[in-house]
């Protein structure tokens, strides 16, 4: 029976750790696996990942687990896999994202995040498809996040919540990362609401306040996860030059082609990267 209508997350008087622990529990259930050590959530042209860092012994559509919803993206797959790795660790491979401008509300977009480290994630790989403001960034170019800017006006946070976002993004995790790409570049990257991209003005006020990355995912994502104790590593796929900055315009099927061609390198550097943790 599929949960994504009357979603709990819904209800104000819910307690979304409580879904969240509902969903762990369901997850373990489905799989026989009591704890999960790192999770992956899955952008744009990463997907080949989750088939490379080790063996699938579950997948199921996600939102058969309470508190997700079905993908509105295509090029998203929906899926939750449990990765057995070839330590013995196990990793959750998270292939839904419900992304802010699809309206569900924020606690919907974290939730993944929040079901993960319920499930007893310490580790936390966020992954998307961004547009780059460098312009010697070039579509198919992998790029560390070392820190965000959030343009949505909104936070996962709730109440009288205080957390400190200084390190947000693990520079252990970057320096690791290194040792296995030398080449990988970093930037800021900036969460705008979409659905629409960005104006060529818009990029150039991120540029003008210390963006690099232009998207609409991740930042939400990474606050929670620093909220649940996660250490969190955050990796863009450059897919398109910036409105302003490259010529042509923008379109999804540029995004999704950048990242079929991309898929197969990147994929193979995000399964060093886990082997390495």
């Amino acid at each position: 029976m599929l949960k994504m209508e009357n979603n709990p997350l819904d209800a104000p008087e819910t307690d979304p750790f409580d879904v969240a622990r509902i969903a762990a529990d369901e997850i373990a259930a489905r799989t026989g696996v009591a704890r999960h050590d790192i999770a992956l959530t899955l952008g744009s042209g990463w997907g080949k990942a989750a088939d490379l860092i080790g063996e699938t012994t579950h997948s199921f559509p996600a939102q058969e687990i309470t508190g997700f919803s079905a993908p509105a993206l295509a090029g998203h797959a929906g899926m939750l896999r449990s990765v057995l790795l070839p330590g013995g660790k196990r990793a959750l491979i998270i292939g839904a994202r419900t992304h802010y401008y699809e309206g569900h509300g924020v606690r919907r977009v974290v939730h993944s995040v929040r079901t993960a480290a319920a499930t007893g994630v310490s580790t936390m790989i966020l992954t998307n498809g961004a547009g780059g403001i460098r312009e010697t960034w070039t579509p198919g170019s992998p790029v560390l996040i070392s820190d965000h800017i959030n343009l949505t006006a909104d936070s996962p946070l709730e109440g009288a919540t205080f957390v400190d976002l200084t390190d947000l993004y693990s520079a252990r995790l970057r320096t690791l990362t290194r040792t296995i790409d030398p080449t990988l570049d970093e930037g800021v990257y900036c969460q705008f609401r979409g659905p629409h991209y960005e104006t060529p003005a818009e990029v150039q006020m991120a540029k003008a306040i210390g963006g690099h990355i232009v998207g609409m995912s991740t930042a939400l994502e990474a606050i929670a996860a620093r909220q649940a104790g996660m250490e969190i590593l955050g990796l863009s796929l450059i897919t398109n030059l910036a409105a302003g900055i490259q010529k042509e315009p923008l379109s999804h099927g540029e995004v999704l082609e950048a990242g079929k061609l991309a898929e197969p390198v990147i994929g193979a550097l995000l399964a060093r990267i886990v082997a390495a943790l």
